[in-house]
């Protein structure tokens, strides 16, 4: 299985070796950028052989792997795609790959009734969709949200295997608020998804922090450092709160009011698990949660607009009134 995995790394990166045209590719340079990309993902070296290279070039020719790939030679040195736009990442699916799928989805459905499966079955769906559409003539059957703009996705697979690893990061990294990037070294701890983004949280300098990684220039291997692992739960870390901001201040009872037509909506997507109704009146019905105060709590707030009231505690009360103010002076 190792050697299959290293093999996809090695494909993956000799395809984008040579659609790079501001670049002459030598078999030196494939057999170097194919040493620093399993490096970089399997943190550690791996001796590439010019022979491995050779064969990688001569099976992505052939059509063993379906590939087909217009690998040329030319000035007797120098490696290139013979079509500008080709890439292996554009092979369109056979029937036969799409029946494989298939069988693999299948077999992989009959484990959704165990515990450590249970949230396989919308993966499954999402996938047997997807397996679906990728066949002529068809339409997907199910719509998910997509960002097409989303940047920073390309860092979740060598930030994954950092964590799983337990090596030490350099990070290059420039928040919305900084005029310029800086370096971090950092303990990677967990991955965390929310509203379509994605973060990292990590240790710098005994302190946490969450890195967007949409915000993520560069990460590179600290090899010299000792991993620190705080054995990061993240069902306990982000217990307490909305989103991806975990403020360390205590949890506190947020009570708030949703107006009546809405309100169903609210107890069939509640902001947290801890949200519990507390009252029905003639206008709506109001809410406690339990949560700390945070921006992303903030933001659900205020995204609904006049049709939410915060009752409870008064100075958060205040916090978003203030907000409301300033968004009714942003019209005048």
């Amino acid at each position: 299985m190792a050697s299959n995995k290293n093999a996809l790394i090695r494909y993956k990166t000799i395809d984008y070796c040579l659609r790079n045209k501001f670049k002459k590719w030598t078999l030196e340079d494939l057999i170097e950028a194919c040493s620093d990309a399993l490096y970089e993902y399997e943190g550690k070296d791996v001796n590439v052989s010019k022979r491995t290279i050779q064969l990688d070039i001569q099976l992505m020719r052939s059509d063993k792997l379906g590939y087909n790939a217009p690998i040329e030679v030319y000035n007797r040195r120098f490696y290139k795609y013979t079509d500008k736009d080709y890439s292996i990442m554009n092979i369109p699916v056979t029937d036969n790959d799409v029946k494989i799928m298939n069988d693999a989805i299948q077999l992989l459905r009959q484990f959704k009734d165990f515990s450590l499966f249970k949230e396989m079955n919308g993966v499954l769906q999402r996938l047997e969709d997807s397996v679906y559409s990728s066949q002529k003539d068809k339409k997907s059957i199910i719509h998910l949200d997509k960002n097409e703009q989303l940047k920073g996705l390309e860092f979740i697979d060598p930030l994954y295997n950092a964590i799983q690893q337990k090596k030490v990061l350099k990070i290059r990294y420039q928040s919305f608020k900084a005029h310029n990037a800086s370096n971090m070294i950092v303990h990677p701890q967990l991955l965390k998804e929310f509203n379509n983004r994605w973060f990292l949280l990590c240790l710098n300098k005994n302190k946490y922090y969450t890195l967007a990684l949409d915000r993520i220039i560069e990460t590179s291997l600290e090899e010299n450092i000792e991993y620190v692992d705080n054995n990061v739960d993240g069902d306990i870390y982000y217990k307490d709160v909305i989103g991806a901001t975990v403020s360390n201040s205590r949890p506190q009872r947020i009570q708030f009011w949703i107006e009546k037509k809405n309100a169903p909506y609210v107890i069939t997507k509640p902001f947290h698990k801890s949200q519990r109704v507390i009252k029905y009146t003639d206008d709506g019905v109001i809410f406690n949660i339990f949560v700390q105060i945070n921006f992303e709590l903030e933001r659900k707030i205020l995204g609904f607009g006049e049709l939410i009231e915060v009752l409870k505690p008064e100075k958060f009360r205040n916090r978003i009134l203030g907000k409301l103010h300033q968004a009714t002076r942003n019209y005048k």
